[in-house]
Protein backbone atom coordinates (compact mmCIF):
# COMPACT_ATOMS: atom_id res chain seq x y z
CA UNK A 1 0.00 0.00 0.00
CA UNK A 2 2.71 2.50 0.53
CA UNK A 3 4.49 1.48 -2.32
CA UNK A 4 1.41 2.50 -4.16
CA UNK A 5 1.28 6.45 -2.55
CA UNK A 6 5.14 6.27 -3.67
CA UNK A 7 4.36 5.52 -6.87
CA UNK A 8 1.33 7.68 -7.39
CA UNK A 9 2.74 10.83 -6.10
CA UNK A 10 6.54 10.47 -7.37
CA UNK A 11 10.25 9.38 -5.67
CA UNK A 12 9.36 10.27 -1.41
CA UNK A 13 7.22 13.55 -2.45
CA UNK A 14 4.55 14.56 -0.05
CA UNK A 15 1.26 15.31 -1.72
CA UNK A 16 0.58 19.06 -1.96
CA UNK A 17 4.50 19.91 -1.48
CA UNK A 18 6.66 20.55 -4.14
CA UNK A 19 10.07 18.92 -3.83
CA UNK A 20 12.60 20.49 -1.94
CA UNK A 21 14.73 20.92 -5.34
CA UNK A 22 12.48 22.47 -6.93
CA UNK A 23 12.42 26.11 -8.62
CA UNK A 24 9.34 27.79 -6.38
CA UNK A 25 11.50 26.71 -3.33
CA UNK A 26 14.62 27.96 -4.28
CA UNK A 27 13.25 31.53 -5.58
CA UNK A 28 11.24 31.84 -1.74
CA UNK A 29 14.83 31.02 -0.22
CA UNK A 30 16.52 33.74 -2.13
CA UNK A 31 13.49 36.18 -1.39
CA UNK A 32 13.74 35.50 2.05
CA UNK A 33 17.62 36.05 2.35
CA UNK A 34 17.59 39.14 0.56
CA UNK A 35 15.10 40.64 2.81
CA UNK A 36 16.80 39.47 5.91
CA UNK A 37 16.67 42.55 8.40
CA UNK A 38 20.13 44.25 9.24
CA UNK A 39 20.93 44.41 12.79
CA UNK A 40 19.90 48.14 12.96
CA UNK A 41 15.88 46.52 12.28
CA UNK A 42 16.46 43.76 14.64
CA UNK A 43 17.88 46.08 17.15
CA UNK A 44 14.71 48.27 16.76
CA UNK A 45 12.70 46.04 16.37
CA UNK A 46 13.46 44.08 20.10
CA UNK A 47 13.19 47.66 21.08
CA UNK A 48 9.67 48.15 20.37
CA UNK A 49 8.66 44.82 21.54
CA UNK A 50 10.11 45.42 25.04
CA UNK A 51 8.86 48.57 25.36
CA UNK A 52 5.59 47.39 24.08
CA UNK A 53 5.46 44.90 26.76
CA UNK A 54 6.47 47.07 29.32
CA UNK A 55 3.54 49.33 28.70
CA UNK A 56 1.06 47.16 28.33
CA UNK A 57 2.09 45.15 31.83
CA UNK A 58 2.02 49.28 32.99
CA UNK A 59 -1.27 49.83 31.57
CA UNK A 60 -3.19 46.57 33.58
CA UNK A 61 -1.32 47.42 36.82
CA UNK A 62 -3.08 51.26 36.03
CA UNK A 63 -6.09 49.77 35.79
CA UNK A 64 -5.57 47.08 38.13
CA UNK A 65 -4.95 49.37 40.64
CA UNK A 66 -7.49 51.81 40.03
CA UNK A 67 -10.13 49.01 40.19
CA UNK A 68 -9.31 48.24 43.81
CA UNK A 69 -9.41 51.84 44.62
CA UNK A 70 -12.58 52.12 43.54
CA UNK A 71 -13.88 49.36 45.11
CA UNK A 72 -12.23 50.24 49.10
CA UNK A 73 -12.25 53.70 48.46
CA UNK A 74 -15.46 54.15 46.78
CA UNK A 75 -17.82 53.52 49.65
CA UNK A 76 -15.77 55.86 52.13
CA UNK A 77 -16.42 58.85 49.50
CA UNK A 78 -20.16 58.11 49.42
CA UNK A 79 -20.14 58.03 53.27
CA UNK A 80 -18.29 61.47 53.20
CA UNK A 81 -19.77 62.99 50.11
CA UNK A 82 -21.44 65.76 52.11
CA UNK A 83 -17.87 67.19 53.21
CA UNK A 84 -16.60 66.95 50.05
CA UNK A 85 -19.22 68.39 47.78
CA UNK A 86 -18.89 71.75 49.92
CA UNK A 87 -15.13 72.08 50.30
CA UNK A 88 -14.67 71.12 46.27
CA UNK A 89 -17.49 73.90 45.72
CA UNK A 90 -15.91 76.81 47.90
CA UNK A 91 -11.87 75.54 46.42
CA UNK A 92 -13.52 75.81 43.16
CA UNK A 93 -14.57 79.46 43.71
CA UNK A 94 -11.52 80.56 45.84
CA UNK A 95 -9.00 78.90 42.38
CA UNK A 96 -11.28 80.82 40.22
CA UNK A 97 -11.42 84.43 42.29
CA UNK A 98 -7.21 83.88 42.68
CA UNK A 99 -6.99 83.69 38.67
CA UNK A 100 -9.03 86.53 38.02
CA UNK A 101 -7.20 88.67 40.48
CA UNK A 102 -3.63 87.43 39.13
CA UNK A 103 -5.52 88.52 35.26
CA UNK A 104 -6.29 91.38 36.49
CA UNK A 105 -4.02 93.05 38.00
CA UNK A 106 -1.78 91.41 34.84
CA UNK A 107 -4.19 93.62 32.74
CA UNK A 108 -3.90 96.82 34.70
CA UNK A 109 0.41 96.58 34.54
CA UNK A 110 -0.16 95.98 31.09
CA UNK A 111 -2.08 98.98 30.60
CA UNK A 112 -0.60 101.12 32.97
CA UNK A 113 3.17 100.42 31.65
CA UNK A 114 1.46 101.24 28.42
CA UNK A 115 0.00 104.56 29.07
CA UNK A 116 3.54 105.96 30.69
CA UNK A 117 5.19 104.72 27.45
CA UNK A 118 2.42 107.02 25.64
CA UNK A 119 2.52 109.90 27.51
CA UNK A 120 6.31 109.89 27.64
CA UNK A 121 6.38 109.96 24.17
CA UNK A 122 7.67 106.50 23.78
CA UNK A 123 5.40 105.36 21.10
CA UNK A 124 4.06 101.87 21.97
CA UNK A 125 2.03 99.60 19.59
CA UNK A 126 -1.52 100.79 18.87
CA UNK A 127 -0.53 104.40 19.48
CA UNK A 128 -1.08 105.67 16.03
CA UNK A 129 -4.55 104.32 16.18
CA UNK A 130 -5.22 105.74 19.18
CA UNK A 131 -4.01 109.50 17.89
CA UNK A 132 -6.31 108.31 14.75
CA UNK A 133 -8.98 107.96 17.42
CA UNK A 134 -8.89 110.88 19.04
CA UNK A 135 -8.50 113.12 16.03
CA UNK A 136 -11.83 111.41 15.11
CA UNK A 137 -13.85 112.16 17.72
CA UNK A 138 -12.65 115.71 18.05
CA UNK A 139 -13.51 116.12 14.41
CA UNK A 140 -16.84 114.45 15.32
CA UNK A 141 -17.60 116.59 18.72
CA UNK A 142 -16.32 119.78 16.08
CA UNK A 143 -19.07 118.66 13.49
CA UNK A 144 -22.02 118.30 15.96
CA UNK A 145 -20.80 121.83 17.80
CA UNK A 146 -21.28 123.59 14.32
CA UNK A 147 -24.46 121.23 13.21
CA UNK A 148 -25.99 122.48 17.01
CA UNK A 149 -25.33 126.25 16.41
CA UNK A 150 -26.63 126.01 12.76
CA UNK A 151 -29.97 123.96 13.71
CA UNK A 152 -30.13 124.75 17.08
CA UNK A 153 -31.66 128.64 16.17
CA UNK A 154 -34.32 126.41 14.22
CA UNK A 155 -35.36 124.21 16.83
CA UNK A 156 -35.40 126.96 19.00
CA UNK A 157 -37.97 128.98 17.17
CA UNK A 158 -39.86 125.86 16.05
CA UNK A 159 -41.20 124.99 19.68
CA UNK A 160 -42.03 128.23 20.47
CA UNK A 161 -43.97 127.91 17.39
CA UNK A 162 -44.99 124.78 18.70
CA UNK A 163 -46.26 125.50 22.30
CA UNK A 164 -46.98 129.13 22.07
CA UNK A 165 -46.93 129.95 25.91
CA UNK A 166 -43.45 128.07 26.49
Amino acid sequence: MADRQQHAHGHGERPGHPPPDSPSSATLLRRVQTHAPNSTQVVGFLTLLVSGAVLLLLTGLTLTGAVVALVFLGPIALLTSPIWVPVAVAAAVLAAVALSACGFAVAALAAGTWMYRYFTGRHPVGADRMDYARSRIADTASHVKDYAREYGGYLHGRSKDAAPGA
